[in-house]
């Protein structure tokens, strides 16, 4: 059960879907500016109601020769997922042009319930 606000409202439960994608070292920069600069602005642009943010991680994995990525969108609710991928909101979203640098990535996205946060950049 979510504790009460010092206002004593009950927030919302928030939602994080997390996703992981992987290059070889050579297509690495390549997919990162397509994640940059073609994907993600293009998931903003749908302007999806409870859409919080998205982080990018990167992560080189020399003993496999790949590059990891890891995305981490913020949802108000499950519901705000399902608004932006359909009823079956595990389904990864990885347009073509993604795809075609990926070496490898999840088909199922996991989703995590937001059961707390500290630190200054993350206050609201």
């Amino acid at each position: 059960m979510a504790e009460q606000a010092p206002d004593g409202r009950v927030p919302q439960m928030r939602v994080r879907r997390i996703w992981h994608g992987y290059t070889t070292p050579e297509n690495a920069d390549t997919y990162q500016e397509i994640l940059l600069g073609k994907v993600i602005p293009d998931i903003e642009a749908m302007d999806i109601p409870g859409l919080e943010g998205i982080e990018v991680f990167r992560r080189p994995h020399d003993e496999d020769d790949e590059v990891e990525f890891i995305t981490v969108m913020g949802f108000e609710t499950i519901d705000a997922v399902r608004a932006f991928v359909g009823d079956d909101y595990e389904v990864a979203h990885v347009p073509p042009e993604a795809r075609a640098v990926l070496k490898r990535y999840d088909e199922r996205v996991r989703h995590y319930d937001l059961v707390g946060e500290r630190g200054r950049s993350w206050k609201r």
